[in-house]
């Protein structure tokens, strides 16, 4: 089934629990995927590991809390309405530049194999800016099996405000933006800025989602991207309806209802909130493999049946824990387009579940070839120094195997500093992104969480590393050793 935009609203809504609509949104910026400052493992993780016990699966567990049809009905109302997707895209005000015209140190962060073959760079003052960080990225080719949201080719890449900069505005830290990339003509992609939100006071209000969106992925038309969930802390995923994209009529830094109308923190859309998936066990645990997991990264399975959301976690590679990997499947239900299949009870059980010794992970991805039967599961592994290159394992019950290359013939051939990874069934590519922005003198700025017994201030004279791009995963398939 095709979806062009067309506006799904449920017969019934649930409230969401109260951190997330109560009096504000207590969010924080997630400290998990951290890399270190090793070079990508030399180690061949071996075979994927099945965790089928309930013990195990039993604390992967989500339970849905949805805001109120009225609630998301009367913010949108009082905003003017749904301006849609199409509305961002006419109104792209950013210009990314192709292969050609990226520099030096930006094509230095692409794989060494396979090569990239469809490359971006974003504008000036986002490819250098220490405020904000690239993090995650999904496509309209997630969203539709046609590649399409409506007649537009579109790209997602969510970022996150880095608190930890010198002379940040507390007003700032931890807000968590998408860009909505115009693809429909390769040669000239322009995207324009969404800023995340969440209702407040029954819609009369909202207030700005603070969160490190690590992983996100656009499915039918439900965004659901990784959340730092509360102050309890325990990590979630949070979801937005494509169909509630809202106009704020007032520049200013405020975020929310004003005198003369809506603010956003000078962006001129937002989207609100509809619901979350929180973790039933409570707050996550980075330090353990066998407690509530810290979600690292989110994608989308289209080969699995029904399709499904996948996740991972991360630990520091040096920590010598084997991360888990595992999936949720979506709901099938006519009136639940984009969410999770649930229990009546609200509940949301992981449908499958590995341990992975793949360390280091940024980012995962599950597909399953024609005629296999069963899914490999493509884990990217990204060291924490400027000038290493990663590694992107694939893996499956069987195996684990990666790209060799160098005179040395070492695994670090992916791209440096990779984040999340999504697969564009209709063209058959792999993408990805590369977050790191660093000193001219060749300190790396961290990430939110990153390093974090060593804080790092403000550095001038920032060079930019970061990368949009796309591998043919057939491609990676056949770089393997």
């Amino acid at each position: 089934m095709a979806y062009r935009g067309r506006h799904r609203r449920r017969k019934k809504g649930r409230a969401l629990r109260a951190s997330l609509a109560g009096t504000a949104l207590a969010l924080t910026v997630a400290a998990g995927l951290i890399s270190t400052s090793q070079a990508a493992s030399s180690d061949n993780p071996g075979a994927l590991t099945a965790l089928g016990s309930s013990s195990d699966t039993d604390k992967l567990q989500l339970h849905e809390n949805l805001v109120d049809e009225g609630t998301l009905d009367t913010l949108e109302s009082g905003m003017g309405g749904n301006v849609g997707v199409d509305a961002v895209l006419k109104n792209a005000n950013h210009e990314m530049r192709g292969r050609a015209d990226c520099s030096a140190t930006e094509k230095a962060a692409l794989p060494v194999e396979p090569d990239a073959t469809r490359v971006y760079c974003w504008a000036d003052n986002d490819s250098r800016t220490q405020k904000w960080q690239p993090q995650s990225v999904t496509t309209s080719g997630d969203s539709d099996e046609d590649g399409r949201w409506g007649s537009n080719r579109v790209i997602l890449s969510g970022w996150t405000h880095d608190g930890q900069t010198g002379g940040a505005q507390e007003e700032d830290k931890g807000l968590a933006r998408v860009a909505f990339i115009d693809a429909n003509d390769p040669a000239n992609l322009k995207y324009r800025w969404v800023l995340l939100v969440v209702p407040l006071d029954g819609g009369k209000n909202f207030e700005a989602v603070r969160s490190r969106i690590g992983g996100m992925v656009w499915y039918q038309d439900k965004l659901i991207v990784t959340a730092r969930n509360g102050t309890a802390g325990d990590d979630a995923l949070f979801v937005f309806d494509m169909n509630r994209i809202l106009r704020a009529d007032v520049t200013s830094g405020a975020v929310g209802k004003v005198k003369d109308g809506w603010s956003a923190h000078g962006y001129r859309y937002v989207m609100p909130a509809m619901g979350s998936y929180s973790l039933t066990g409570g707050a996550c645990d980075a330090t353990t493999n066998d407690r509530v997991p810290c979600f690292a990264s989110v994608s989308l399975d289209r080969t699995s049946t029904p399709h499904s959301l996948v996740a991972n976690e991360w630990f520091r590679p040096d920590s010598g824990k084997p991360g888990r990997v595992w999936r949720y499947d979506y709901s099938t239900a006519s009136a639940r387009t984009g969410l999770l299949a649930t229990d009546r009870l609200g509940r949301v059980h992981a449908d499958e579940a590995y341990k992975t010794e793949a360390v280091g992970l940024q980012g995962v991805l599950s597909h399953r070839p024609s005629g296999a039967s069963e899914p490999n599961w493509y884990a990217g592994h990204a060291p924490g120094e400027r000038g290493e290159h990663g590694t992107l394992w694939r893996q499956n019950k069987s195996a684990a195997k990666a790209a060799k290359c160098g005179a040395e013939e070492s695994y670090a051939c992916w791209g440096r500093d990779t984040e999340s990874l999504s697969y564009w069934q209709e063209t058959g590519e792999l993408w990805t992104l590369t977050g790191r922005a660093a000193t001219a003198s060749g300190r790396a700025h961290e990430l939110p969480g990153r390093a974090a017994d060593r804080a790092t201030a403000w550095q001038p004279g920032m060079v930019s590393e970061r990368v949009l791009y796309a591998v043919p995963l057939s491609a990676v398939d056949h770089s393997l050793e």
